[in-house]
Parts: structure tokens; sequence; C-alpha cells
């Protein structure tokens, strides 16, 4: 279990997290949801320990995110941000190869190999493996960048967005071996989704935000009603059953 306890945040006089407490179950989807400026990418910032926190605390089961070496914690958690920043001339299988470095140090051994060469196939990457990443669309570079993260195998996996730059196809591809990828290695994979609908079909918990405040969490079933919806996003939409899930129509 991610707990999450009395995290705040602020910037200048702006309160961007509100005292946010909050228990993301072991293993399986946990989806962060809300409208622009909720908080959802500077809260999974702080989980990442990408910035020390100021108020609060957030512990990985038995490891305190502030005090566990990142050696240590580069082999338990996993993060993909929207701002990555990697657009220097490497190739796809390079950088595969440095999610792996936590474990290699350098020294690349069969195994290292052996598992990006299996997540080449499993993204659908090994035609692009010695290409460059600057010789990549956008989306290539997306699921290049997302199978880096699967490569370190960290019991938890954050993810920032992870369906910028993806048509529907691919969107859907990326959550269903998102899907596949968490179960099987029984993972806990926490990402932020603008795509209700996506949340809706693959996340097994959702968590929505709204002005740097948890508003509601619960199964996409509980969590997806039109009031909720018109409470969250101050908009009017129908919520439909469909093939078993919450289909949530809001365009029309």
């Amino acid at each position: 279990m991610i707990k999450i306890c009395n995290v705040s945040h602020t910037i200048g006089n702006q309160l961007i997290l509100n005292d946010i407490s909050l228990d993301i179950p072991q293993g399986g989807i946990t989806a962060l949801i809300g409208p622009n400026g909720a908080g959802k990418s500077t809260l999974l910032s702080f989980m990442a320990r990408l910035q020390p926190l100021a108020k609060g605390s957030i512990r990985y089961g038995e490891q305190d995110l502030a005090s566990t070496p990142s050696s240590e914690l580069a082999k338990t958690l996993s993060i993909l941000t929207q701002e990555h920043g990697i657009v220097s001339r490497i190739t796809v299988r390079d950088l595969l190869m440095f999610g792996r470095y936590p474990y290699h140090q350098g020294r690349p051994s069969a195994n290292d190999r052996a598992v990006v060469e299996n997540a080449l196939q499993e993204f659908h990457l090994d035609c692009f493996a010695d290409r460059y990443l600057t010789e990549l669309s956008g989306g290539q570079r997306q699921r290049a960048m997302i199978a880096m993260v699967f490569c370190q195998q960290t019991e938890y996996v954050l993810l920032d967005e992870p369906l910028n730059n993806l048509d529907m196809y691919h969107s859907r591809a990326l959550m269903q071996l998102l899907r596949r990828l968490t179960d099987e290695h029984n993972r806990t994979t926490v990402v932020v989704l603008h795509d209700i609908n996506q949340a809706a079909a693959y996340a097994d918990f959702v968590v929505a935000m709204k002005n740097g405040k948890v508003e509601m969490t619960g199964k996409p079933e509980e969590v997806f009603t039109a009031a909720n919806i018109k409470d969250l996003f101050g908009m009017e939409a129908d919520v439909l059953d469909y093939g078993g899930k919450k289909l949530i129509v809001h365009h029309i």
C-alpha cells in the first residue's frame, strides 16, 4: 500500500496541495483524475521524490520515501513524468538499457539484455530498436519512455499522462498492456489520466482531485456517476453501462 499522510504544498501564497491523506491499494491500477490544476501531477512528483516534501509523509509499504536511499528506491519505484527531458541521440535499445542501470551499474548482464529485448517486443518497439529517439515520432518516443520505466521492474510504477502523443489505437493498446503487465507482475501502477473513459475501463481504483484536494475515491463504478462528473468538471455528462464498464458521454 502507498500511504500518503498530510501532504501540503504551496507556491508563494497559492495552496497547490491541501493536507492530502490517502491510501492507495496494493496491486492493480490506480487512476488519478480531475480537472487541470487539480494537483494530480504535483502529487505524483512528491510521490516520486522529484521534489522534497515540506509537510507530510509518503510510505511505500514499510519504506519511508524521505529516508530510503536513492539506490534502494530505484529498485522499488519507477516514474515517467510529462517532461522527461531526454532528447539526446540515444537509441531505443540503449534507452531501455538505461532503465536497467540500478541493477547493472554500467555492466549489463545477460539478464539485463533479456529484459530489454523482451520490453522491445512487448511495447512493439523491436523494429525501432536501433533508431535514435530523435528519429521517432512523438508517440513512438512516448512508448519508448514507458518501456524504459517498465525495464526497471519495480514494484511501484508512477506514470504522468502516459497517453500524451498517442492516437486512439496506441492509447488503447498501451492501457491494455499496462493492465496485463500490472496483473502478471503483481505491480502497483499509479497513472494520471485526462481521458476519464480510459480510467473507467482499466483502473481498479480511482482518486478524483479538485483544487488541491482529494474529492472522492473508490472503484470506477462508484466514482463515475453523472453527479460526480458535474461536481469535478462542472459539466453535464451521461454515464452509461457498456460492456460491464462505465462509459462517460460528455462530448455532445
